[in-house]
């Protein structure tokens, strides 16, 4: 049965070259960059190995333990479960639980991810090649890493899957999962700083001694546990070897456990979870004019307050300044990089609405089927937004200003904040009518990406990030030469240039849009449809 679900992954991947041109480019490039970074890598922990094993040893550590850190947390946010071999789909073959873990584990390495990690784990343990015993312990550790990277990563995305269906629970499981990327910045700035000693001081001794006691600590988590055994070896520590061993053994065990659980709990649960109770009254539609603008906007402004999958992005929001904060401490520029966070909310705020055809689903046919006009489909999506992102952008605004105490910066930082909210609302508008890629259906997990979407996401956010950079020159170069000089005039002169780029865009966009929509309503709904 293992063989049997390789066999079934690897022909589902050779199918990636026939099923659109978008998913092999995507699966060529991936493949091209993952083998840049491994061979990078390997390279360089070979020849780090060879100067000295003992700080290569403490840098694999940090480095290995933010790789399987990475695994267990970033699949909530970026790819979510593997779509290939959804165990949902093994249900009706009564497949022992067992050999269905064995096997989807085994299948996990069968992508680019998964093979670049095994490779690499592999690779980088060469670095101990003038000591065979500890090369014997760093690849048994490789092994172990790799291991707990598939497994962990699908422990705790099925684990989860569930729990992302409550309100209650997904905005805490999003500030948990972030919480570790965040001191990713923290850590970043440390081993700066160790090299910056390294620069200034006495060479590879200078970055053992920085590493020393980061690299100690991590060891003993079970993300740093299967790298430093080829350490604990190499300086005779039998003891320590045993623990760590045993630690990354533990856990190995343990996320297995889980996802034994949370796999039996899921194959007799009914996909979408348990449905919300009947809500009381019409909402937003009571308090929304009864004309085809009013009730497209009041049915999107119901998907930003009851969608799990529109309410996961606006949970994001709040710990942007956490983030910026945390960078900022850490490199030196203080509180000063919260004065970006504005401007990125209201970027994240505009794309949202760039695929709601795409999050319509099978709705869309009503729109189709009623014949709603074009210009009223695109207002009725941008209003929301628009009315709840302002006072949220300037709200962020006036918080960076006060932090990093530049109330001159505030004129500037509302004309570039406000600009390229309607910029990027007016930019989605019309993207949204032009490229649709498949998202998570309703009642299913927000964090669950359906197989082929990512590079389409990808080419939608950097060509929708190209068009409103493009257009938001006028007010970034004016506003940051406002900000750098110091010069107020100029600053509100960006309010003035940014706030009627941002309309002339918006409208703008919005009518394209709409001729779009009218032009290819049929196209989009053939498209949404083809997505199920």
């Amino acid at each position: 049965m293992v063989a049997q679900l390789v066999r079934l992954k690897l022909t589902l991947l050779a199918n990636t070259f026939r099923r659109s041109v978008w998913q092999t480019i995507g699966l060529v490039v991936a493949s091209v960059y993952g083998l840049g970074v491994l061979a990078l890598a390997v390279v360089g922990a070979v020849a780090g190995g060879t100067v000295d094993a003992a700080v290569t040893g403490q840098v694999l550590v940090v480095v290995g333990a933010l790789v399987v850190l990475a695994w267990w947390v970033v699949p909530l946010f970026a790819f979510g479960l593997d779509a290939t071999l959804d165990p949902q789909r093994f249900v009706t073959f009564a497949i022992p639980r067992r050999q269905l873990l064995a096997g989807l584990a085994a299948a996990g390495v069968v992508s680019v991810p998964g093979a670049v990690t095994l490779l690499g784990a592999l690779g980088v343990s060469f670095a101990w090649w003038r000591e065979p015993a500890a090369l014997v312990a760093a690849l048994v550790g490789a092994v172990l890493a790799a291991a707990l990277c598939v497994v962990g990563s699908r422990a705790t995305t099925t684990a989860l899957a569930p729990l992302l269906d409550s309100r209650r629970y997904r905005e805490v499981l999003m500030i948990v999962a972030v919480v570790p990327l965040v001191l990713v910045g923290p850590a970043i700035g440390w081993l700066a700083d160790g090299v910056e000693v390294t620069v200034e001081g006495s060479g590879a001794d200078a970055v053992g001694e920085a590493l020393a006691p980061l690299s100690a600590v991590v060891a003993w988590t079970p993300f740093g546990a299967p790298w430093a055994l080829g350490s604990a070896v190499h300086d005779g520590a039998w003891g320590l070897l045993a623990a760590r061993l045993a630690v990354s053994l533990a856990t190995l065990a343990l996320a297995w456990w889980v996802w034994d659980r949370s796999l039996a709990r899921a194959l007799v649960t009914p996909r979408g979870g348990t449905a919300a109770g009947a809500g009381k009254g019409l909402g937003w539609f009571a308090r929304l004019p009864a004309t085809p603008t009013g009730a497209v906007a009041a049915r999107c402004a119901t998907y930003w307050v009851r969608d799990p999958r529109y309410a996961a992005s606006i949970a994001i929001v709040p710990l942007l300044p956490l983030v910026m904060l945390a960078v900022g401490l850490t490199s030196g520029a203080g509180g000063g990089l919260l004065l970006v966070v504005a401007p990125l909310v209201a970027w994240l705020l505009g794309f949202g609405i760039s695929n709601d055809v795409g999050y319509d689903s099978t709705a869309f046919a009503l729109h189709v089927a009623t014949g709603v006009p074009g210009r009223a489909d695109r207002w009725g999506r941008v209003l929301p937004v628009l009315v709840a992102g302002l006072p949220l952008t300037v709200a962020f605004a006036l918080v960076g200003c006060a932090v990093a105490d530049r109330w001159d910066a505030l004129p500037a930082m509302l004309g570039i904040s406000c600009g390229t909210l309607a910029t990027s609302l007016g930019i989605s508008s019309a993207v949204s009518a032009r490229l649709v890629y498949p998202v998570p259906k309703p009642g299913e997990s927000p964090f669950k990406s359906p197989q082929g979407a990512t590079v389409a996401t990808m080419v939608a956010q950097l060509v929708t990030m190209a068009i409103v950079l493009a257009l938001s020159i006028p007010a970034l170069a004016l506003g940051l030469f406002a900000i750098l000089a110091p010069a107020p005039a100029l600053g509100w002169a960006t309010l003035g240039v940014g706030t009627a780029v941002g309309a002339v865009v918006l409208v703008v966009g919005v009518r394209w849009g709409a001729r779009l929509l009218d032009r290819r309503r049929p196209e989009l709904l053939q498209q949404v449809m083809a997505f199920r």
